[in-house]
């Protein structure tokens, strides 16, 4: 075999583990572009040293050994991603200002088809759905690194505690000990409530108040999205910190400072394992619409609980693969949700 032929097969052969790779970093590190750049820097790695790779273990776990080590180099500042009601409490309307943190601060959100590997097994989807829910993963971040590892390791991915000691290079105690640790915070810090009734695939009541959502939205009916809301509901906006607790000042936000938003359109997307949409907003200058928030709706019991709309359109849209400007005629094409 000459080594043209040798290095295509391993490069194919590597390619195989990026985005089961990238879903573990992203877990680790709450950013979408710092897990892909891990997952680039262990591929380089694994590809410079395969000629060492002894075969003691699988080439996934192999894999997964150096994955662990680049996130604990980069996880080494100490920076946990958050949310912004991680960081500060809620803003009354009346005291609304928009003050922008830099981007390191936030967790990030992700398209589903980078971090989620296909599956035939029903359950296994929707762990690993659940599992990079923006609640789950926020709760995450409160981990040590190594804690951290260890629950995605072993409740994420199933690895066995010995298999996780070993690539840990540790005993199974320290990793039995470990997971006692991370599941007691996780259980601290998550509502066992939130996203509980998001199913997968959506069922039809919603699918229903997806619906119901986006004509509200796109008619910036602010009575019908009050019906859709839950009384608590959370809206978010990162870079800003600003965070937005009840209906009355959400829609409030939406006919004020928001009120630019009104004939936006949506189109959607699958993003954090959670229905999610592309808003694009009327373009008064060159006409259409332009890209403005990538929004990840969070749903229990029937209404929407959470409305993060992620805002910096030039890193998302096109991570997302979506398209920078929609004309004025693609708003009358029917889309489904």
């Amino acid at each position: 075999m000459s080594n043209t032929t040798a290095t295509t097969e391993l490069d194919v052969e590597l390619e195989k583990y990026r985005v089961e790779l990238t879903g573990y970093c992203y877990r680790m590190l709450g950013s979408s572009f710092e897990a892909e750049d891990a997952v680039q820097d262990t591929l380089v790695r694994a590809w410079r040293s395969h000629e060492k790779f002894e075969g003691r273990s699988s080439l996934r776990s192999w894999l997964y050994r150096i994955a662990t080590n680049v996130c604990l180099d980069m996880l080494t500042a100490g920076n946990k991603r958050a949310r912004p009601m991680d960081l500060s409490e809620a803003t009354p309307l009346a005291q609304a200002a928009l003050s922008p943190r830099p981007d390191h601060t936030w967790l990030e959100p992700m398209p589903d088809s980078r971090v989620l590997p296909a599956t035939a097994d029903p359950a296994e989807a929707a762990v690993a759905k659940e599992s990079v829910r923006l609640a789950f993963m926020a709760a995450l971040q409160q981990l040590p690194a190594k804690q951290r590892a260890v629950l995605i390791l072993r409740e994420v991915l199933a690895w066995k505690a010995s298999e996780v000691a070993e690539l840990l290079g540790t005993s199974v105690a320290s990793v039995n000990s470990a997971l006692q640790r991370a599941r007691a915070t996780l259980a601290e810090r998550t509502d066992p409530a939130a996203d509980a009734a998001v199913s997968d695939p959506l069922d039809a009541d919603q699918q229903k108040l997806l619906e119901r959502y986006v004509a509200a939205f796109e008619g910036y009916d602010m009575t019908a999205l009050t019906a859709l809301l839950h009384e608590d509901a959370v809206m978010t906006m990162p870079p800003f910190d600003l965070w937005l607790r009840g209906t009355a000042d959400i829609t409030g936000f939406m006919t004020t400072v928001g009120s630019a938003c009104a004939g936006s359109r949506l189109r959607p997307v699958e993003v954090n394992g959670l229905p999610g949409f592309a808003h694009y907003k009327p373009d008064p200058e060159a006409g259409g619409f332009t890209p403005w928030a990538v929004q990840v709706l969070e749903i229990s019991d029937g209404r929407i609980t959470g409305f993060h709309c992620f805002l910096d359109t030039e890193r998302w849209f096109p991570l997302f693969g979506l398209p920078l400007h929609l004309e004025a005629e693609t708003d009358q094409v029917e889309q489904g949700v």
